[in-house]
């Protein structure tokens, strides 16, 4: 029987079969109601407007609607119209958990890589779109240019040459949806352009060494020595993966004559810096370290994200582009991909002030967490040394050699999610293993802060 679907009224899917039509349609809302389908509490369409939709008579509807009452699939009240009774519909027994693993969610956790998202400015986010929202003009709400929505790109060059000292121009500017989505963009031109290796920090995110294999590029770890990442000759790569502001998770910045050797290697190679500045903003005992794009904007492309100034499920991100590059990676989606009302009231967060009041109001509340943090593992595990700690929203804490692993279960025996730093070596990284913990210490809301920490130094040695 062909599918019919409610036209007017409140839409509702349904096949009646069988002999009769009041038998076939009280069996076929008899069985949406007994598979889940339609939910406690769902409003069904009205007799008159499901009759016309189905091309039956409206008493016909109307009496499999009192044969479901009587039986107690359905409510009806005066006012309210035919609804969904509340009760029990039988669920398949739950699979037992596999030995070792823990039912959802431990209830603290320090996981680098997400912001307080209880933070997030809801009042003023809501202003900026309305505001968005009602002087957009009509055209926004078209395809658009695939770089992105002009206000957004305009107000992020600003920003970004004011404070990251990034040289930005609106029309160098592609809107992406985070970090991950710009990469997957630069490594699928690399690829397209020849290049089959992209060297990368020893340390780092997996998820994006899995970006590059995915689009065919091979990654090299780069050497680590006792000032950090050593990125002056990368070898015969097409690009170079970097955190200069602030390396992941590790937490130091690139060097300053390390950085001016990259740069070097650039020009006199043709090869790409792909500068990953995911939290520039938090920088809390001197001034912020200025972006390597300034150096060369035409070997170095800027990337950067609100995931950890705003929230990741924003999904928004940038790329500034070196003119040769723009129509590639525009040729490969560019910023389709994020809806023009994000973009819209990410503009107007950024021109009207709420963006600096929110990122200065972050900055002091993660310093104090990240205060609190030394101050506590100083007095309960003295023997741990916390490093990182001069930007940003994570620590490492080094711990006595052969621990990290114990410390790790120590920690799920507290209810703590927390990561040791061997998860984030490359598999082919030369680097002698350290234990440590990466403690991501703006993760938890503030009103768990303080028995999250708690937690952390029961189980540090």
């Amino acid at each position: 029987m062909a599918d019919r679907w409610a036209t007017f009224g409140i839409d509702l899917h349904l096949e009646p079969t069988g002999p009769g039509l009041r038998r076939g349609l009280t069996d076929a809302l008899r069985e949406a109601v007994r598979s889940g389908r339609l939910a406690p509490g769902t409003r069904l369409p009205s007799s008159r407007s499901l009759a016309g939709d189905l091309g039956i008579a409206r008493n016909t509807v109307a009496d499999a609607y009192a044969d479901l009452v009587a039986e107690g699939w359905l409510t009806a009240r005066q006012g309210s119209g035919t609804r969904v009774a509340d009760r029990a519909v039988p669920r398949p027994p739950a699979r037992p958990l596999p030995p070792g693993r823990t039912p959802g969610r431990l209830p603290y956790d320090l996981v680098p890589g997400t912001p307080d998202l209880a933070s997030f400015p809801r009042a003023e986010w809501l202003k900026a779109t309305r505001r968005a929202l009602a002087t957009a003009p009509h055209d926004a709400f078209g395809y658009g240019d695939p770089r992105g929505r002009p206000e957004l790109r305009t107000a992020l060059a600003e920003y970004l040459a004011r404070v990251r000292g990034v040289r930005a121009d609106p029309e160098r500017l592609v809107v992406c949806s985070g970090f991950a989505h710009g990469l997957r963009l630069l490594c699928d031109v690399l690829h397209a352009r020849g290049a089959r290796t992209l060297a990368v920090d020893s340390y780092g995110l997996d998820i994006h060494w899995d970006l590059a294999a995915r689009a065919g590029l091979r990654t090299a770890p780069l050497p680590f020595d006792a000032l950090g990442t050593r990125a002056q000759d990368p070898g015969d790569v097409g690009a170079v993966l970097l955190n200069p502001a602030h390396q992941f998770p590790l937490g130091g910045a690139l060097r300053p004559e390390r950085r001016a050797a990259v740069v070097d290697w650039a020009r006199r190679t043709g090869g790409l810096i792909l500068e990953d500045d995911y939290d520039g903003e938090f920088r809390y005992d001197r001034q912020a370290v200025g972006a390597l794009q300034n150096l060369d904007p035409d070997r170095v492309v800027y990337l950067g994200t609100a995931s950890k100034s705003l929230a990741p499920g924003l999904r928004l991100g940038w790329m500034v582009l070196p003119p040769s590059l723009l129509p590639d990676v525009v040729a490969h989606g560019g910023g389709r991909s994020v809806g023009v009302l994000e973009q819209l009231a990410l503009a107007e967060f950024l021109t009207s002030g709420a963006y600096d009041r929110h990122v200065r109001s972050a900055r002091l509340r993660y310093r104090r967490r990240r205060d609190a943090l030394v101050g506590a593992v100083a007095d309960r595990a003295p023997d741990v040394r916390v490093t990182g700690i001069a930007a940003g929203l994570h620590a490492v804490l080094q711990l006595p050699p052969g621990t990290e692993q114990s410390v790790v279960q120590a920690a799920t025996w507290q209810g703590l999610a927390v990561h040791g730093l061997s998860r984030f070596r490359h598999p082919a990284a030369d680097v002698a293993p350290a234990d440590a913990l990466v403690v991501g210490y703006a993760t938890p809301a503030d009103h768990a802060w303080a028995s999250t920490l708690e937690a952390l130094c029961k189980a540090l040695p």
